[in-house]
């Protein structure tokens, strides 16, 4: 089924997503509203785009993504304890598919209509516009069952019952009361690439408590552009503000990596090492040509190694510190010390690539059309180098040129390691402005000239 992918989308669409919502579960990261009188409990659609960041099955319970409160639980759509998407509405539904991929943007049409007679035609799940026909149970409502939606009862976004606390990113929340919609209201397939992409929703007639959330206005993320049915923020900040969307996928740290990696959370661009030895964290977005930039802020403890490695490495180990020493088979593994020091493939190859240490925002660039990989800290690139003249740096050996490689860190537990990436949209306050040569990013540095982010746009342009 086509999905949103960072490394097979389209440059442009007739539409585009300028933002997304941030939610971190570990924060207890919510929206909500009650409606001041009830309207159609019995026919309504919801439409959202997702992101996971950890994945249901690394937590406990669920994942709600919207519902409407009800007793002592909510009826409404979920991703569940095993990675499926869960519904409850009277019954339980859950999809024999799973829902894994933290580089994955999902669009989810929830089309409920009880009044039909045939029960099958009252609840429909559609993901990425393709109607889903496979479950491991069913539990269709009764026919007029009155739904907990559009209810005078709490409507809940990211959360259940103050539980059950979603982890990732949400664009394009809309909800229509009073009618059970089909998934091209919403979006539809481009005809280039067949992936399912977004439309504009505005000329829809969402009804009483309907709402359009575009998370546009940082300083009310809960305001609804197509009305006055606007959700109370709990937790959320400007910060949470981000432009990793369905149109324009950003790379973050990848959270499936195996067992080695470090406690992921901020939409999976915070990493924290608190005990054991080292960690690792890679991109979910690879590339194999074309000029790549980003940060990482080392926000505390005492041991942080930054690097590079093809998709190669991985596959015998997690670490890049082990994978320096022994990448295996045709992997590669460059990693810079915290005091310059260079180690590519088990050899210490050299100093002077920029020393660094806690507090510090470090520089990464990736030249892989040149075949140099680059660091540095506080706008001063190591070994002398300038990405933007393709002096200095680290080449690529000849049997390596050609993969594709990610930005990778590493994080050990002496004084709890926390680094924070900037792929393009931080998790945390960056007042530099900077941005890339086509407007993307946020950064504290200048973006070297012909460099970019690593996103979906610019991948499908310069990758």
């Amino acid at each position: 089924m086509p999905l949103i992918l960072g490394t097979n989308s389209i440059k442009e669409t007739g539409f585009n997503v300028a933002n997304s919502l941030r939610f971190n579960r570990g924060s207890s990261d919510s929206l909500e509203r009650t409606p001041s009188s009830a309207s159609n409990r019995k026919t309504f659609t919801f439409s959202g785009w997702f992101k996971l960041a950890n994945l249901a099955s690394s937590q406990s319970d669920y994942y709600q993504i919207f519902g409407g409160t009800v007793g002592g639980g909510n009826e409404g759509v979920f991703i569940s304890d095993a990675d499926d998407i869960y519904i409850f509405l009277g019954g339980e539904f859950h999809t024999d598919r799973k829902f894994r991929d933290p580089n994955a943007w999902y669009h989810v049409v929830f089309a409920v209509d009880t009044t039909q007679s045939t029960d099958t035609n009252r609840v429909k799940l559609y993901i990425n516009g393709v109607q889903e026909t496979s479950f491991s149970s069913t539990g269709y409502p009764n026919q007029n069952h009155d739904t907990a939606v559009n209810n005078t009862t709490k409507q809940n976004i990211g959360e259940r019952q103050n539980d059950d606390y979603f982890d990732g990113y949400m664009a394009e929340v809309v909800l229509i009361d009073g009618q059970q919609l089909t998934p091209t209201s919403f979006g539809e397939f481009d005809e280039d690439s067949g992936i399912w992409k977004p439309i504009d929703v505005s000329g829809l007639t969402f009804g009483t408590n309907g709402f359009y959330l575009d998370f546009k206005d940082s300083s009310a993320l809960g305001n609804d552009v197509a009305g006055s049915n606007n959700f109370t923020v709990n937790n959320l900040t400007s910060i949470d503000q981000s432009t990793d969307t369905c149109t324009n996928n950003g790379s973050v740290w990848n959270s499936i990596a195996g067992t080695q990696i470090p406690t992921l959370s901020e939409g999976n661009l915070k990493a924290v090492r608190s005990s054991g030895s080292w960690t690792t964290a890679y991109t979910t977005i690879a590339a194999a040509r074309g000029k790549w930039y980003c940060e990482i802020k080392w926000v505390s403890g005492s041991e942080v190694t930054v690097g590079f490695l093809n998709n190669k490495a991985y596959q015998t180990d997690y670490d890049l510190n082990d994978l320096v020493a022994d990448p295996g088979g045709d992997g590669y593994a460059v990693a810079v010390y915290k005091n310059g020091a260079l180690y590519e493939n088990g050899s210490n190859t050299g100093t002077g690539y920029g020393t660094y240490a806690s507090g510090n925002t470090i520089m990464l660039a990736m030249d892989l059309d040149n075949y140099k990989l680059y660091t540095g800290q506080g706008g001063t690139w190591g070994n002398s180098a300038n990405p933007a003249s393709g002096t200095g740096g680290i080449s690529i050996p000849s049997a390596q040129q050609g993969d594709f490689f990610h930005f990778a860190v590493s994080c050990h537990s002496s004084g709890t390691s926390t680094i924070s990436a900037n792929f393009g949209s931080p998790a945390y306050s960056e007042s530099g402005g900077e941005t890339d040569g086509d407007g993307y990013g946020n950064f504290a540095n200048s973006v070297p000239s012909g460099y970019f982010c690593l996103n979906s746009k610019n991948l499908a342009e310069y990758g």
